[in-house]
């Protein structure tokens, strides 16, 4: 496993510095686990079951859900698994988990973009909202996040397959992401670390940047309501998504915009917990109590039932 010997499986170290903790964070995970899966699927089965809710801003909301399950159960169970005792994961697993989590967070970053110019249309041109955002659009929108999203990922993993790792098999973290396995690779990283770069630059900030400016559209467009009931609904529709993204967006961007020679290994672990676990458990939340329309059918829901 050690100078000169390919790894063929790795030892992820999850959050073995802090043992006392182990127990508390297992119960934790598992509760985040288990509310970003129910929580997802019940926006999924309450938009399928809602004829009101079949509109392009809810469907977007299930493409994240879809999005937020895969991420969840990328990372999730072999972390819990880790807690148990479980700590090394094979070479093609690791592989597969970075594949699949990456994969999952193009196609968010990529989302929030899509349900951001949803919101500019709806409220900045009402009147065009048909036609700009019929079932085509919507169905072409979803394709290309999901199109992008898979050849980005196939491009980082591509790139982390022709690695080799020879000097420890040690991954400082508690998953299978680019930055730490980037350290251990005993080859130059530089084009792994600019095709992150570039990634994070396009994906990221490209994309909030383009999220902060129809957002400025919104507001300004929000302000000329005269109503304050209008305003209200308006800036209530919006507020959710404008939460989940400054969380998300800054967190990423803090993890992927840097070398990894930079990483750290207390730090980003913490923010990685953010996106990865913590904001596709809140998305449900967020989205069902802020909105209205989906408590109603999520009462109806529950009381058919």
């Amino acid at each position: 496993m050690m100078n000169g010997t390919l790894v063929t499986e790795f030892l992820i170290l999850g959050f073995s510095e802090m043992p006392h903790l182990q127990v508390p964070l297992f119960l934790s995970f598992l509760c985040l686990y288990m509310a970003a899966i129910s929580g997802n699927l019940l926006i999924m089965v309450t938009v399928g079951a809602s004829p009101a809710l079949h509109t392009p801003m809810y469907f977007f909301l299930v493409n994240l859900a879809v999005v937020d399950i895969l991420c969840t159960s990328t990372i999730l169970p072999k972390l819990l698994d880790i807690m148990v005792g479980g700590r090394t994961i094979s070479y093609g697993g690791c592989m597969a988990q970075l594949y699949f989590f990456t994969w999952s967070l193009g196609a968010e970053l990529l989302l929030f973009s899509a349900m951001a110019y949803d919101r500019f249309v709806a409220i900045c041109c009402p009147l065009h909202y048909s036609a700009w955002m019929g079932p085509r659009v919507c169905a072409f929108l979803a394709g290309l996040v999901w199109s992008i999203s898979l050849t980005n990922t196939s491009v980082h993993t591509g790139l982390m397959l022709r690695l080799p790792f020879c000097s420890s098999n040690m991954i400082e973290h508690f998953f299978c992401e680019i930055p730490p396995l980037l350290k251990l690779s005993c080859a130059p990283t530089q084009l792994n670390e600019a095709m992150a770069f570039a990634a994070d630059v396009f994906l990221a900030v490209g994309n909030f940047s383009v999220i902060i400016l129809s957002y400025g559209f919104i507001v300004a467009s929000i302000l000329r309501i005269r109503s304050a009931e209008g305003k209200r609904r308006a800036f209530s529709t919006c507020s959710a998504h404008l939460i989940v993204v400054t969380m998300y967006y800054s967190t990423v961007i803090y993890t992927y915009i840097r070398p990894a020679s930079s990483y750290s290994l207390n730090k980003d672990k913490v923010v990685s917990v953010i996106y990865t676990s913590v904001a596709p458990t809140l998305n449900p939340l967020i989205y069902t109590l802020r909105n209205k329309d989906v408590k109603v059918a999520l009462r109806r829901l529950l009381f058919c039932c």
